[in-house]
């Protein structure tokens, strides 16, 4: 990888980690279920006018957005909004890696390899430690049973994205933007339809007609930056290297989100929530990288 792609791919890493805390500061001023319907509207529109609707059957991309942008979102906003920690919740979600292995081996009939069972094993410990210190009032953030499960329930949304993606894939050539923008149309209405539903049609009004300039600087983050930049530039360096060069740069999404957290919303983690994390990133670790070093150990011994 050149260094031109490599900075490309760390700057993108970087908005996608600094995305968690950005949302954070988009819920201070206007409720979860609307700042989602609107940061996809933003997404879809006026994108839709340039980019050409993906060659493929509508009952996926109906799926597909209806997994990986409404559930996906729907269920991380409001796990944000009810306190999650954005640093947390940005290193929780990366459990979306062992749902979609889990889920490619159900639906799928996928081989799972020793590195993905102790991968999930190792990062289930993990999760437990960040739960347990949330119950056990060790921390000063808004972690909670209720937060972690929203996010967990989060990521496997994205799992189930991931496999649509998959089956969408398959068959056939489906350029990243345009599934990203038209996907993104899906998610609005269920959105919108929930906010009203659940968020009150006065709440509505109130946080349009006074909206602030923070909100929506932030809505221009999430469609924009973090959504149709970010994809694009990660499409592209996913269309001309091979994944293992590119994908494995995700695994420090986490670690940027918990460290913008901490610099711009001054979160911070107990002892039990360092060592936690420190477990669930070394689970990522072992899932990513475990089946390369287990092939390279069997080629040192047969030598």
């Amino acid at each position: 990888m050149s260094v031109k792609d490599m900075l490309l791919a760390l700057c993108v890493v970087v908005a996608w980690g600094v995305n968690f805390v950005v949302i954070k500061l988009g819920l201070q001023g206007m409720p979860p279920f609307l700042l989602a319907g609107l940061r996809f509207t933003l997404v879809f529109f006026p994108a839709v006018l340039v980019v050409k609707r993906p060659p493929m059957p509508l009952r996926w991309l109906i799926i597909y957005g209806m997994t990986i942008s409404f559930g996906q979102f729907a269920l991380l906003f409001l796990a944000i909004k009810l306190g999650m920690p954005a640093g947390l919740a940005s290193l929780v979600l990366q459990a979306q890696a062992f749902f979609t292995i889990l889920l490619g081996a159900l639906l799928l009939a996928e081989k799972l390899r020793w590195n993905h069972i102790a991968g999930v094993l190792i990062a289930a410990i993990g999760m437990f430690l960040l739960a347990t210190a949330g119950m056990a009032g060790q921390t000063t953030a808004g972690i909670t049973l209720t937060t972690m499960m929203l996010t967990l329930a989060a990521a496997l949304s994205w799992g189930l994205g991931n496999i649509s993606n998959k089956v969408i894939m398959r068959n056939r050539s489906v350029p990243v933007m345009s599934l990203v923008v038209w996907s993104a149309m899906v998610p609005v209405f269920p959105f919108f339809l929930c906010s009203w539903w659940f968020e009150g049609g006065q709440t509505i009004i109130d946080s349009l007609t006074h909206i602030s300039l923070q909100t929506v600087l932030a809505l221009i983050y999430l469609a924009f930056i973090a959504t149709i930049i970010g994809y694009a530039i990660w499409g592209n360096l996913l269309s001309r290297y091979e994944t293992w060069r590119v994908a494995p740069l995700s695994l420090l999404v986490p670690v940027v989100g918990i460290l913008s957290a901490a610099v711009f919303l001054g979160e911070r983690l107990s002892a039990q929530q360092v060592a936690g994390a420190a477990v669930v990133i070394l689970g990522l670790l072992v899932n990513v990288f475990g089946g390369l070093l287990g092939q390279r150990l069997r080629v040192r011994l047969q030598h």
